[in-house]
C-alpha cells in the first residue's frame, strides 16, 4: 500500500492514531550508488536467473557505462548480439546509446545508419529510441527525421487518430517527440503536430485537466532556454513555474494504492520471495480477499482516493534495483505501489458494481471481489 502523509493547516503532521492497517514505512535515505558494485551484482543475477539473463545484462551494461567502464558495457552488448537475442534491433539501439555515452559519435552514427534498413515497419520502439538519442545529443534535424520516418514506416504517410490503439505508447511518443523537436526548430504546426496534441490530451486519464499542461507549453523553446540559462533570476522563475505544474499534477495523483499480484505472477512471487507468503497468503484467492479487505478498511478510515496497483515480479525487482532498496524490506511494497500509481498503472477503487473487477478476472465487480457474500 502507498499513502501520502496528511498534514494540518499549519503544515505539521498530525499525531498518528491507532489503526488496524499496517504502518506505511518511508524508504530509507538514498546514498550515492556504487555503479561498479551494481554492475557486478547484476552479472551475478544473470548467472543465477538465466531466464532473465538478457534483461539483467542490459542493466549491467548501463551500470558499467555509469561507472565509466565503457569497454565492458560495449563488450556485453556484443556478447548479447551474438547469442540470438529476443529483440536484436532494440539491443542494437542500446548498443548505439552506449557508443554515444563512450563519446564514439562517428561509430554511433554509422551504427544508426546500418540499423535503419533492418527495422520492422510494425515496431515503432526502435525508431523512437534512435530519434530520442539524436535529440539528447543535440542533433535536432536528425531527431526530427527519425521521428517522422518512424511514423511513416509504422502507420503510412497519412495516419489518422483512429488508427492508433490506446496502448500504442511508442506510436504516441513518435508524434509527441516529433512535436517537441519541431518546436525547438521553430517549425510551424502541421497536421501531425495537431494529432500530437490530441494524443497528449487523451492518452492518460490521470493527467487530464489542469494537471495535463498544454503540449506547446511543455515543449516551449523559452522553457528549454530558461533551463539552460545562467541567469539566476530566469532560472528561479522557470523553476517556480515548473513547480506549479508539478504541484497540479501531484494533486491529481494522490492515490493510496494497495499492491496486488495477478494470478499469472503470484506463483513466481512466492518462488522468489517465500517470505511474502506471510504478507500475501499462500493461495491467490486468499491474496485477493486480503487486498479487498485492506481497501475497505482504508475506505472506512476516510482515506480516499484509493486504487489497486497491479504488480509484476520483474517490475518489482527492477524498481528495487533502480531505487537501490532491499525488495524484502517491510516498506518497499508501498514504495512500488506508489510508483505504479504515479505512472497511471493503478485501477481506481471501488469500481462501479457492474464494471469489470479491479483484479482482472473479467467478471463484474459485484460478482467477484465486490461480492458481499465473500467480503
Amino acid at each position: 500500500m502507498s499513502k501520502k502523509p496528511r498534514r494540518t493547516k499549519q503544515g505539521q503532521r498530525p499525531a498518528a492514531a491507532p489503526s488496524p492497517i499496517p504502518p506505511i514505512f518511508l524508504p530509507p535515505p538514498r546514498t550515492a550508488p556504487d555503479h561498479t558494485a551494481s554492475a557486478r551484482e547484476l552479472e551475478d543475477f544473470a548467472r543465477q536467473y538465466p531466464e532473465d539473463r538478457e534483461e539483467l545484462l542490459i542493466e549491467a551494461a548501463d551500470s558499467w557505462a555509469s561507472a565509466g567502464d565503457h569497454d565492458r558495457a560495449l563488450d556485453i552488448f556484443d556478447e548479447l548480439l551474438e547469442s540470438d537475442p529476443e529483440d536484436p534491433c532494440m539491443l542494437e539501439c542500446y548498443r548505439i546509446s552506449a557508443l554515444w555515452r563512450a563519446e564514439l559519435e562517428p561509430q554511433a552514427r554509422a551504427a544508426s545508419a546500418l540499423l535503419r534498413p533492418r527495422l520492422s515497419p510494425h515496431d515503432p520502439a526502435p525508431w523512437n529510441f534512435i530519434a530520442e538519442t539524436f535529440e539528447v545529443h543535440d542533433d535536432l534535424p536528425a531527431a526530427m527525421e527519425w521521428f517522422t520516418a518512424g511514423i511513416t514506416h509504422t502507420l503510412g504517410p497519412v495516419p489518422a487518430p483512429d488508427s492508433i490503439a490506446p496502448d500504442d505508447h511508442y506510436i504516441e511518443q513518435l508524434f509527441i517527440g516529433r512535436h517537441r523537436v519541431r518546436r525547438q526548430l521553430g517549425e510551424p504546426h502541421d497536421d501531425w503536430d495537431r494529432l500530437a496534441h490530441t494524443l497528449h490530451e487523451t492518452r492518460l486519464p490521470l493527467m487530464r485537466g489542469r494537471a495535463n499542461p498544454n503540449l506547446d507549453e511543455l515543449h516551449s523553446p523559452a522553457r528549454i532556454d530558461a533551463l539552460a540559462s545562467r541567469d539566476p533570476e530566469v532560472w528561479a522563475r522557470e523553476l517556480e513555474h515548473i513547480d506549479a505544474l508539478a504541484a497540479a499534477r501531484s494533486a491529481c495523483l494522490r492515490l493510496t494504492a494497495v499492491l496486488f499480484w495477478p494470478a499469472s505472477e503470484f506463483p513466481e512471487l512466492l518462488r522468489r520471495r517465500l517470505s511474502f507468503a506471510d504478507l500475501y497468503g499462500t493461495d491467490h484467492a486468499t491474496h485477493l480477499a486480503r487486498v479487498e479487505t485492506a481497501l475497505r478498511r482504508l475506505s472506512d478510515e476516510g482515506i480516499t482516493p484509493l486504487a489497486a496497483a497491479r504488480a509484476s515480479v520483474r517490475g518489482y525487482e527492477s524498481h528495487a534495483r533502480d531505487e537501490h532498496q532491499n525488495p524484502e524490506s517491510e516498506g518497499f511494497p508501498a514504495t512500488y505501489a506508489a510508483h505504479l500509481a504515479e505512472m497511471g498503472m493503478a485501477t481506481p477503487w471501488p469500481p462501479p458494481r457492474n464494471a469489470p473487477c479491479w483484479c482482472g478476472s473479467g467478471r463484474k465487480y459485484k460478482k467477484c471481489c465486490g461480492n458481499p457474500a465473500t467480503a
